[in-house]
């Protein structure tokens, strides 16, 4: 059988965090399991190997499965595998019998346009999920004819970074059977010398912890994880595996010579981690939002974190804290010394503020350098000190100074590189891109809290990161005729247990007088000038080959790139545009898929005739496709014509029939070209028809909720949209959107970038936004989210619904909005001034009605859903009496389905 006509592909990408691996087998057989030697479901995995080659921190992983369709039908599987969140693909291939599909890597907006084709309302549908903590997470699904097998390899790429004294090398498993052939081989290659090595596997019992075979001697560490198919059971008379969890592998290197400096192919590495310097003192200030969206847990593991912070402060730093809610206090407002009674009397503090009020964020920033910045001039002595700002916040500045232009100017222009500033965001809600921005530009970080149980330890676990710097202002010099192409030489402060990596390229010719100079502030003046030792050079090729050429090139290609794109986060304009070039360029050039780039892969298309993409996004942009019955992506002896028509394709309309705020109808009729408007006047919990298509069973409705504050005014706080043909069902609420609900699908909150497909039905969530509902080529639906903010009217979060595009709807449609979807008559003579002295009447004939309407304004927020644009409409009075059919009460139902 020809292999291209045997293989049919179902296709989900997507990005995590934590650097993972999974093969799904079978999903088509969920209760299938292997015996022995027996596949699931006639599906097994023949082998799956796992292998990171590390030269000089740069890791280059190689995942390779092999599946096998014993049956005589055609199978479903899937290959699963999460990676590093600050990894970079750079190749992945399928191959069928002795056919192979290979990935090309393009810059975005080609590969969109090439295999994508469409946008959904501006934003585009990619195949990319962000999801835990530090991984990324990749899903393909595929089905495999009768008798075949089909080998998967993906290649990805990253710079190890120290951390608390230690490379961490972390792999998840999880491939749901026992596996023919299993194994991890990591082999790790360092210059300096390896001082330590170890490697876990969270999953293994103690009796089989000998099964991981690890050793190192001077430059080479060699990890070795091949177990038997016995020894993956979990237990001895069980069918499943227990190989599910991290496999971790952690080393440091040798620290012996200040220098580490390596040079290859024209290209060099610089490492600079001085041990046995001593602690600098610290001025150290905390910016805490007390804001009273931190109530409860996130407060309380906010202090335990403070708590344990101020107990590991040494006699001679100095300290203060900032609380910011709607107001800003501190402390003491000045730096004081860690002396017992003063840290006693800190604590005391931490232990009784409470939280309330809004987020005054630049003003507790601006009071929290202000500090720094007056002892620094005030008191010699401190000046000498690291000065640190740490601030921590929920949400997004909602008090005092809220652009967050201005705030980011405000800041960058207080500090003026003065010392470090570190953002963390805590939960999900916080606009992380800013935070990020603002730190960057300030020689600082961001690191996002996850409301977890363990909150507490990643605050602690980040101050730990930076508790003890050693170095300040640290510049890495290199003679400007030497150098052509250099990553960032200038650090604000080192700390102890990290690393400081700088990468370049060495300009023809000039090897003989290249040298790298370092200079910094410490306890004392820290001065060094590192060579080039030709002889070792030629002596680590000899050992290492091509190899290191390889790896020390794209290790600089990779912290360039990086580093472009930090910088085009602070910038606009020309200048991010220049940014932006360049990062895309060396991205094709050393063939990363980073967010300039996209992977294609030739010959799959979907019942569409569009491609998959392989994409990356940056953090807080993730976005997830879910794979239901309806994406399949084929092989290209397989592919259908594309299809000329698809709702991916429609704009957004200048102007919609919906309902939003209390709640206002607005229903367009373009043939007449004027909007109406009615409200309907109903009692919290009430439940209203606003579609119903009695051809297809096709339906949505909304659920009102009251104003808490105000104990007047209406909205809707629930949306139940149905599709009964397919099983498909969404709930949508202001704080998550539930696939399915009825049988337990998932849950997406707000803060998501999500496409979810399920047979015709397309959903895509923008976050923080809105959502979109496709059905085939029927329909097009927009769910807007109004969040409460300051100022607002409004004191509850809320739904606006929006019909984007109905025109091929069934004309028996009904319910509030949806007997409005195709065309009726109306006439609207005899305009007068009305009783209200600014407002005109007039009459309107409509449905064999003779109505007066008023002249008045509403607002559609589907294109902006913080401001809305006004719309001028004719208000059709008594809940819109004589222009709906019947009464309002007829369109009362008993449940959100």
């Amino acid at each position: 059988m020809d292999g291209a006509m045997g293989l049919r592909m179902l296709l989900g990408m997507c990005l995590i965090s934590l650097s993972a691996l999974q093969a799904l087998p079978a999903r088509g057989s969920a209760t299938g399991r292997p015996r022995g030697n027996e596949a699931v479901d006639g599906v097994v995995i023949k082998s799956m190997n796992i292998n990171c080659k590390v030269t000089s921190r740069f890791a280059h992983y190689v995942i390779t499965s092999q599946v096998v369709n014993n049956a005589y039908e055609a199978k479903e599987v899937a290959f699963d595998v999460e990676i590093p969140k600050t990894a970079f693909i750079s190749d992945f291939t399928i191959t069928e019998d002795k056919n192979a599909y290979v990935g090309n890597i393009k810059d975005k907006m080609t590969a969109w346009k090439q295999y994508r084709k469409a946008a959904i309302l501006g934003e585009n549908a990619g195949l990319v999920r962000a999801s835990g903590r530090n991984m990324e997470q990749f899903t393909i699904h595929i089905t495999i004819s009768p008798r075949s097998k089909a080998i998967f390899k993906l290649t990805y790429e990253e710079v190890l970074k120290r951390k608390l004294g230690q490379y961490d090398i972390v792999i998840k498993v999880k491939p749901k059977q026992l596996v023919q052939k299993f194994e991890i081989d990591v082999d790790i290659f360092e210059p300096q010398g390896i001082s330590k090595l170890d490697a876990q596997a969270s999953f293994l019992p103690k009796d089989l912890e000998q099964t991981i075979k690890k050793s190192f001697s001077g430059k080479k560490g060699h990890v070795l994880f091949n177990p038997t198919m016995r020894q993956q059971k979990s237990c001895p008379t069980c069918s499943t595996s227990l190989l599910n969890g991290d496999f971790k592998v952690t080393y440091d290197v040798k620290r012996d010579q200040i220098c580490d400096l390596l040079v290859a192919n024209n290209h060099f590495a610089h490492f600079l981690a001085p041990q046995n310097l001593t602690n600098l003192n610290k001025n150290l200030v905390f910016v805490i939002d007390i804001s009273g969206s931190m109530q409860g847990q996130k407060v309380k593991q906010t202090k335990e974190a403070l708590l344990k912070i101020l107990d590991d402060m040494r006699p001679e730093d100095h300290f203060d804290l900032v609380l910011f809610g709607s107001q800003v206090q501190s402390w003491r407002g000045s730096l004081v010394q860690a002396s017992a009674a003063n840290l006693q009397a800190a604590r005391d503090f931490v232990q009784r503020f409470s939280v309330a009020g809004a987020t005054n964020l630049n003003g507790g920033l601006l009071r929290g350098i202000e500090i720094l910045n007056r002892a620094q001039k005030s008191q010699p002595m401190l000046s000498k000190h690291a000065s640190i700002l740490i601030m921590l916040t929920d949400g997004e500045p909602t008090e005092g100074e809220t652009d967050r232009s201005r705030i980011r100017e405000n800041i960058r222009n207080t500090i003026r590189g003065r010392f470090p500033l570190y953002n963390l965001g805590f939960g999900d809600k916080v606009d992380f891109n800013f935070l990020e921005a603002m730190s960057m530009e300030n020689n600082g970080r961001a690191q996002r809290i996850y409301e977890d149980r363990d909150a507490t330890q990643q605050l602690k676990g980040f101050y730990n990161q930076v508790a003890n710097p050693l170095l300040m202002d640290v510049e890495m010099k290199y003679p400007k005729d030497t150098v052509v192409a250099v990553t960032q030489q200038y650090h604000k402060q080192y700390y102890e247990g990290s690393e400081i990596v700088v990468a370049g390229r060495i300009a023809d010719h000039k090897l003989r007088s290249f040298k790298a100079d370092v200079l910094a502030r410490g306890g004392r003046e820290f001065q060094t000038t590192c060579l080039v030792d030709e002889e070792e050079m030629k002596k680590l090729l000899h050992e290492r080959g091509h190899m290191l050429e390889n790896h020390v090139e794209r290790l600089w290609a990779y912290l360039t790139i990086q580093e472009l794109l930090a910088k085009r986060m602070k910038v606009e304009g020309e200048e991010k545009a220049n940014l932006s070039a360049q990062a895309l360029k060396m991205s094709l050039d050393y063939q990363f898929v980073t967010p300039m780039t996209s992977m294609t892969i030739s010959g799959i298309v979907d019942q569409d005739g569009l491609g998959p993409t392989i994409d990356k996004t940056s953090e807080g942009m993730g976005s997830v496709e879910l794979v239901g019955p309806g994406r399949m992506y084929k092989l290209s002896a397989l592919q259908p014509s594309p299809t000329q028509s698809s709702s991916i394709n429609m704009k957004l309309p200048d102007q919609v029939t919906g309902v939003d705020t209390d709640p206002h109808f607005i229903i367009h009729v373009p043939q007449k070209g004027v909007t109406l408007c009615f409200n309907i006047n109903e009692e919290p919990g009430v439940i209203l028809s606003l579609v119903q298509d009695p051809d297809t069973g096709f339906s949505v409705n909304g659920q009102l909720i009251g104003d808490e504050a105000q104990n007047e005014g209406t909205y809707f706080g629930r949306l139940g949209i149905a599709n009964p043909a397919t099983g498909f069902q969404l709930e949508v609420t202001p704080q998550n959107i539930t696939l399915n609900p009825g049988s337990g699908g998932p849950t997406f909150s707000w803060m998501d970038q999500a496409v979810l497909r399920q047979d015709q039905v397309l959903v895509t969530i923008n976050k923080k936004k809105s959502l979109v509902v496709s059905i085939d080529d029927r329909g097009t639906f927009q769910v807007v989210l109004h969040r409460v903010w300051k100022g607002s009217a409004v004191h509850q979060d809320f739904l606006g619904f929006y019909v984007l595009d109905s025109h091929r709807m069934s004309t028996r449609t009904h319910g509030l909005l949806g007997q409005f979807f195709h065309p009726f008559d109306i006439e609207v003579s005899n305009i007068h001034p009305g009783a209200h002295p600014t407002k005109l009447d007039a009459t309107m004939v409509v449905k064999n009605h003779q109505l007066t309407v008023t002249r008045g304004l509403q607002r559609d927020y589907s294109k902006d859903p913080r401001h809305g644009t006004e719309v001028t409409c004719w208000f059709v009075h008594n809940n819109g009496a004589g222009l709906i059919d019947g009464i309002h009460t007829d369109y009362i139902v008993p449940d959100i389905f």
